[in-house]
């Protein structure tokens, strides 16, 4: 396999699908070509990071780099960083080791849900098995790390905070919630740590590593970790997408390998004899997956989870988190930042794919 050549400035924006959206406004056009300039720069560092000299290593820990993303945690902290400094090398180092943690946790994200697509690919374990595809994972968190040194003692406590909350967020999805426990607010405080974390400290690095005001830390920290809610509940509503060309991702994926999402638990409440029949079906065709039965036993289920109620309920609670999100940037000043980050929080509670 050889390295792919990285995309450049307005072809890097456009797969990304994002810097267009939160760059629209007439403030924004000397910030989108900070933020895009910055993100090639991070796109040649992750290819130069990924290398390694191990020729199995290198093909298996390049893999889902090069099937592509959108790139989402750097963008936002390269966005952050033009409340300081703008993008110092701290930050690229900042940004770089996020979407590199990011990428760890999709190769055992994958294992632990027997995923076979992701990104539109076989995923890692798929190809390798599981045992390769778990030792990239850690070898892609020890490059992390690494670059995280570069930037000083607080790089380091924000890069371990962070990853303790992602196991965190794993071992509790993993468990379930305990019978005393709401199964919805355990869902929550799941999506908090899994993924709400890591696009929180990108929101933190790009203000900590470009000297910005302090006080612009904690407002932005929460405005990441409710942005990151918002993007993982859209994304509970994208895995019932009958269109897998789309997602990148079997549709149901998360369902079929027994993995609550927020639709399913909604429809839980539900008492109605519909739902309650659908959810019992929902639950036996689980039961025989897990059993050996072939997955495609669900796609009648799931394609009518995906019509019902509990889905638009999903959607709006999508939204109610991004507006939380929004509310949270009250201290940050007004001007293009904010309104990039406004839009940050829109984007990711309002798109396709």
């Amino acid at each position: 396999m050889t390295s792919s050549r990285p995309a450049q400035g307005p072809r890097l924006a456009s797969r990304l699908g994002l810097t267009e959206r939160i760059f629209a406004g007439p403030r924004s056009r000397r910030l989108l070509r900070a933020v895009e300039d910055g993100l090639v720069v991070v796109e040649e560092g992750l290819a130069r990071e990924l290398h390694v000299a191990d020729s199995l290593a290198d093909a298996t820990s390049r893999y889902l780099f090069e099937a592509g993303g959108k790139r989402i945690r750097p963008t936002l902290a390269l966005l952050t960083a033009q409340l300081g400094d703008g993008t110092t090398e701290a930050v690229l180092n900042g940004a770089m080791a996020l979407e590199l943690t990011h990428l760890g946790s999709l190769y055992h994200d994958d294992v632990m849900d027997s995923a076979d697509v992701r990104r539109g690919v076989p995923s890692a374990q798929a190809v390798w098995g599981n045992n390769v595809a778990i030792l990239t994972g850690d070898l892609l968190f020890s490059r992390a790390s690494q670059l995280m040194t570069r930037n000083g003692a607080r790089a380091i406590q924000l890069q371990a905070d962070t990853f303790e909350r992602l196991v965190l967020g794993q071992l509790h999805e993993t468990v379930g919630p305990a019978e005393t426990d709401d199964p919805i607010a355990f869902y929550l405080k799941v999506l908090s740590d899994k993924t709400g974390s890591l696009i929180a400290a990108a929101a933190q690095a790009g203000v900590i590593f470009s000297n910005a005001p302090a006080e612009y830390e904690e407002p932005l920290h929460v405005f990441g970790e409710r942005a990151g809610v918002a993007f993982q509940l859209l994304d509970d509503v994208i895995d019932l997408s009958s269109d897998a060309d789309e997602t990148g991702k079997v549709p149901g994926t998360d369902l079929r390998a027994g993995v609550p999402t927020m639709p399913y638990l909604l429809l839980g409440q539900r008492t109605d004899a519909a739902s309650v029949d659908l959810r019992a079906r929902i639950d036996d065709g689980v039961a025989q997956i897990a059993a050996g039965a072939a997955p495609a036993i669900l796609d009648g289920p799931l394609g009518e989870l995906r019509d019902h109620d509990a889905t638009d309920e999903t959607l709006r609670l999508a939204r109610e988190w991004a507006d939380q999100a929004i509310a949270a940037l009250a201290p940050v000043p007004d001007g293009p930042v904010r309104e990039g980050l406004t839009r940050f929080a829109e984007v990711v509670a309002d798109r396709s794919s």
